[in-house]
């Protein structure tokens, strides 16, 4: 009666070792494979050492509660601080450059980015830049198009009186059909005042070459010409004001992505901020061959994200840094769930936990997140006490 005592105590004792030893191989696959950046795991099966092992309705030194939480799943990437892309502003017309503004310099509407020949070279904002003379013949002429709705509104929207601001329902010139604005002689009359209150000369006139017209303030990013250069050059490279981040994200994972999403920037001093996606870039990048790698296995398509901090002043004074960014692609709000190490895998297939008595729980997996997973099935309740491998 002994002797049969002993072997059933030994195939107790096997048969606990083979799911404790299943357990620690889900708990290392699955841990393997989350760290991997895959929202999943394929558990492996394996038999445990029978001599360390202990019986199954023996309570477990390791155990954990069931807990209701939310889980997110997230990536980390790195990034880049800066300004945003630059934009080369190169001169027109005729002349040398006499006067430019330092590194850094933020310039608005109605404000001298460069001089030519000793006069400033203004700053509007809009989508057409001045391709024409505007002055008393056109306006005999009936001159109309969006260059000329962008000196009107911006004469505007520096507080200057344009008079009747007529729209003409003919194509604008230049304009691909859009319609434009009308030339009048009041908004002349208003582009002298304002020629007149930003010391220019008062002619009334606007040429090719007196205006800049960007899409809105910028930052001067960096300087390109020199003081006599001629001005049909390179002149300067401008960006935007605001602070952004820049990360490469493969082609394969952007759809998951969406701006207005919320991120986490990590900083070199270890501080994480908030932030925010502010656009999604839609040309792909890589992944096709060319000169330098015909096959394209070196470049693997990816697109490039734009992230901004929620608050710019949390970036200090940092103008330029390689961060990184933490983005939550999938999120499980109220759920069940334990850590990873009490997942069992089952022969038969599927999972289980493990109660302290022995007895097991069969269980359905979600989400995998930060060593933790979501479960649910028959009998899984909060607060419930389950074996772990970790």
């Amino acid at each position: 009666m002994a002797r049969g005592r002993s072997r059933g105590a030994t195939h107790a004792s096997a048969e606990g070792g083979r799911r404790t030893g299943r357990r620690i191989a889900v708990a290392v696959a699955v841990l393997a494979v989350v760290a991997g950046g895959v929202g999943g795991g394929t558990a492996l099966k394996r038999h445990g050492d029978a001599a360390h092992a202990r019986p199954v309705d023996a309570p477990s030194a390791q155990t954990t509660l069931v807990r209701r939480t939310d889980l997110a799943d997230s990536t980390t990437l790195p990034g880049t601080l800066g300004y945003g892309p630059p934009l080369t502003i190169r001169g027109t017309g005729e002349g040398v450059v006499t006067r430019l503004p330092a590194p850094g310099a933020t310039v608005t509407r109605g404000k001298p980015l460069y001089w030519r020949d000793d006069r400033p070279v203004m700053v509007f904002y809009g989508d057409t830049p001045v391709f024409r003379t505007l002055d008393k013949a056109a306006v005999k002429a009936g001159a109309s198009g969006t260059d000329v709705t962008v000196l009107a509104d911006n004469l505007k929207a520096l507080g200057y009186d344009i008079g009747p601001e007529p729209r003409d329902a003919r194509p604008a010139t230049g304009a691909g059909g859009a319609p434009g604005t009308l030339l009048t002689s009041s908004l002349l009359d208003a582009l002298k005042r304002w020629q007149r209150d930003t010391g220019q000369p008062q002619t009334g006139t606007l040429s090719v070459g007196q205006l800049v017209v960007l899409s809105g303030p910028v930052r001067v990013g960096a300087v390109k010409a020199q003081l006599g250069d001629p001005v049909a050059e390179d002149v300067l490279a401008v960006t935007s004001r605001r602070k952004s981040v820049s990360v490469t994200v493969a082609a394969g994972d952007a759809a998951r992505v969406h701006r207005g999403d919320r991120v986490s920037i990590t900083l070199p001093d270890a501080r994480e901020v908030p932030g925010e996606v502010a656009s999604v870039g839609t040309a792909v990048q890589g992944g096709a061959a060319d000169e330098l790698d015909p096959s394209g296995a070196g470049t693997p398509p990816s697109l490039q994200v734009t992230v901004v901090a929620t608050d710019s002043a949390s970036l200090g004074g940092l103008d330029a840094a390689s961060v990184r960014v933490t983005f939550t692609t999938r999120t499980r709000e109220n759920v069940l769930a334990v850590p990873v190490g009490a997942l069992l895998a089952l022969q038969e297939g599927g999972y289980a936990l493990q109660r302290p008595d022995g007895r097991l729980l069969p269980v359905k997996t979600g989400l995998f997140a930060k060593g933790r997973v979501e479960v649910s099935g028959a009998g899984v309740e909060e607060g419930q006490r389950v074996v772990t491998a970790s």
